[in-house]
């Protein structure tokens, strides 16, 4: 492997491990809020989308550029994200951490059909290999929680479940949508619009659907740092998770947090003073190395992206790639 090849594998490893710890604190704090008995999946997402419309918002004023998407198709990005947010969320209910971590399994059947369908992206054997291999290691983590019994318990566990595998469609249509946005758009404002969007759906529905468990909720401290927590942790989430699939794609990005459940093993070590089972370490092993098979064998995935009109000024702003090198991409609007 070129060291160019290797410093940019081991740059999206990277991202994608901090990636994949952001969504490990998320499981966390999004679980300690439905322990605290707050049942409001939809309004607990506000303040995630609110700080990231301000915070890109404000980034994309300073820089005055045009929107280079139609805004309804963030509207349609921002309606699919709060629903899959609202079904994970509203799983924490009646499902235990450990049914909920089968999330990111799912998310992944449906990224590879829905990047090959609607991307063309197409998976060499190696690479399908390396998305095997990060599945088994999965399914060793799962193995070890029924092993333990750590994987009992929750209400209504089928219920759980079935709304984790609802919110993986979501996920996964929001993923491909987010990549397709950032491979030939700016970053910055898929983000921003995103949240903008975002907020402006959970406001809606949470004021339809939730205004009576909202009223509910015996608030306390402890209710407020969980859901600051979750909405600091969602928001490094969603910040970096562009750059991921910028870098690579929407496959190799859930391949990357399949390993959230295990760095949540390691903050119920340190945090919580729980024991876990050796399988999860071996768990970590295995899906690190699918990873680096995947992601050493990745195709060019920004080779179909389109070229910029030399000349045209206003169709073109500047951009850092993970080389400091100023590439130039292309502003066209989606119609």
């Amino acid at each position: 492997m070129e060291q160019s090849n290797l410093r940019r594998t081991l740059w999206v490893l990277f991202l994608g491990q901090a990636v994949s710890f952001s969504l490990a604190l998320t499981s966390f704090s999004s679980s300690l809020v439905a322990a605290l008995g707050a049942d409001a999946p939809i309004a607990q997402s506000c303040f995630s989308y609110f700080g990231l419309a301000l915070v890109y918002g404000s980034i994309f004023l300073h820089r005055r550029h045009k929107l280079q998407v139609a805004w309804y198709w963030y509207l349609l990005l921002g309606f699919i994200d709060v629903q899959g947010n609202y079904l994970v969320n509203k799983a924490y209910q009646f499902s235990s951490i450990t049914s909920v971590t089968l999330l990111d399994c799912w998310t992944i059947l449906w990224v590879i059909i829905l990047t090959w369908l609607v991307l063309g992206t197409r998976y060499s054997i190696l690479q399908l290999l390396g998305s095997a291999i990060c599945v088994l290691g999965l399914a060793l983590v799962l193995f070890s929680d029924a092993w333990v019994g750590g994987g009992a318990g929750g209400s209504r566990p089928l219920l759980g479940d079935t709304l984790v595998i609802g919110g993986t469609i979501f996920f996964a249509l929001s993923n491909v949508g987010e990549e397709f946005c950032v491979k030939r758009r700016d970053r910055i404002e898929v983000v921003m619009m995103l949240g903008v969007f975002g907020l402006l759906v959970s406001l809606v529905e949470s004021f339809v659907f939730e205004r009576e468990s909202i009223k509910s909720i015996n608030w306390s401290v402890n209710i407020v740092l969980a859901i600051a927590g979750y909405t600091i942790s969602i928001f490094s989430y969603y910040t970096l998770t562009p750059y991921v699939l910028k870098l690579s794609g929407a496959t190799l990005f859930n391949l990357s947090i399949l390993t959230s459940d295990m760095w949540a093993v390691l903050i119920r070590i340190f945090f919580y003073g729980q024991k876990v089972d050796w399988l999860y370490f071996l768990a970590f092993l295995i899906v690190t190395i699918g990873i680096v098979i995947y992601s050493a064998n990745e195709q060019d995935f920004n080779a179909n992206v389109p070229k910029i009109n030399e000349g045209d000024e206003d169709s073109e702003y500047q951009l850092l790639d993970d080389d400091n090198t100023k590439v130039v991409e292309n502003e066209c609007v989606v119609p």
